[in-house]
């Protein structure tokens, strides 16, 4: 008889209407990992103060979009193919979305597993590419939801990350070339998340695990130039670089007429891909004469990237 399995999705998790957009910002701001000082009491009131400021500037970027995050019908569709390509219930598994910063939460999760008598669980973070402030902290918040739930002692295997795993490079690289169909000498640009300097400092592999996804892509587009730039820079702390803008700056000065850019660390459609890539990046790029600009779709709901998850789930029991 199949073991009850309850895998469990994690992401960041998006605003779901615009009246949404300052509280998410205010549970994203209270993260210690993202907002990192001994702040003590303070931590509360000052994320307040930075959700106000930001909703009002980022409130235009969302009606762009038409009004809210896709994030979370995006994770629950990569859900329900994900319980699919694994066999089902009748193969003995469920599958859990866990947002960290908007609903359905942790704990949502977590309730879900205890009504249900999982036996096992299995944690995949959607973000291929291990960070302190992003795969660190959504686990960090799960385990909390599971030990107030009682499931603290459920057998748990966590994927960490798997920026080099091939069937998810080989699904990159399937999009990388879906997006080069008719530019077929365009450069190509791999644009990840960003992530201060301070923590690559301090030991934090995401850098590090960036390149590794970025030499995994290279492996499967012989011939084809790839640049890493790293974009969605915030606050006056310095980044790692370079940064995006300026890359887009430098190729215009090279003259390049054709860009794709490829959301590396980006496994789902967000602000960020919508956007920062879609509108922001391209009208920049238009402005410095680079007439065809173009961005790779992201994995979404892909069977290729699909197959993946389950296969790493599978690779773990």
């Amino acid at each position: 008889m199949n073991r009850k399995t309850a895998v469990v999705l994690l992401n960041m998790g998006g605003p779901d209407s615009l009246e949404a957009i300052r509280p998410f910002l205010e549970n994203l701001f209270s993260d210690p990992e993202i907002l990192r000082a001994p702040l003590g009491l303070l931590r509360k009131p000052l994320a307040r103060w930075i959700a106000g400021r930001r909703s009002r500037r980022v409130v235009h970027n969302y009606e762009a979009i038409g009004g809210k995050s896709p994030l979370r019908e995006i994770t629950e569709a990569q859900g329900r193919s994900l319980l699919d390509a694994l066999g089902g219930k009748e193969a003995g598994y469920s599958v859990h979305v866990a947002m960290r910063y908007w609903h359905p939460r942790a704990d949502e999760a977590a309730r879900g597993i205890a009504s249900e008598g999982a036996e096992r669980i299995v944690v995949l973070p959607l973000y291929p590419q291990f960070c302190r402030a992003t795969t660190g902290s959504s686990q960090g918040d799960l385990d909390r939801a599971l030990a107030f739930r009682g499931l603290g002692k459920l057998p748990r295997s966590v994927i960490r990350s798997w920026q080099d795993f091939p069937p998810y490079a080989d699904a990159l690289a399937e999009t990388v070339r879906e997006g080069m169909e008719g530019v077929p000498g365009a450069t190509v640009v791999l644009s990840a998340h960003g992530i201060p300097v301070r923590l690559v400092n301090e030991g934090d592999p995401y850098l590090e695990h960036v390149r590794a996804t970025a030499a995994a892509l290279g492996e499967r587009l012989p011939g084809v130039g790839c640049r890493l730039a790293f974009q969605s820079r915030a606050g006056p702390v310095r980044w790692i670089e370079p940064y995006l803008p300026q890359t887009i700056e430098a190729l215009a000065r090279e003259g390049v007429k054709s860009v794709l850019v490829v959301p590396l660390s980006f496994v789902s459609d967000h602000i960020e891909t919508l956007h920062e890539l879609d509108i922001e990046t391209r009208d920049l790029a238009h402005r410095l004469g680079i007439r065809e600009f173009r961005r790779a779709p992201a994995l979404n709901t892909r069977p290729a990237f699909i197959r993946a998850l389950a296969e790493l789930v599978r690779s773990r029991l």
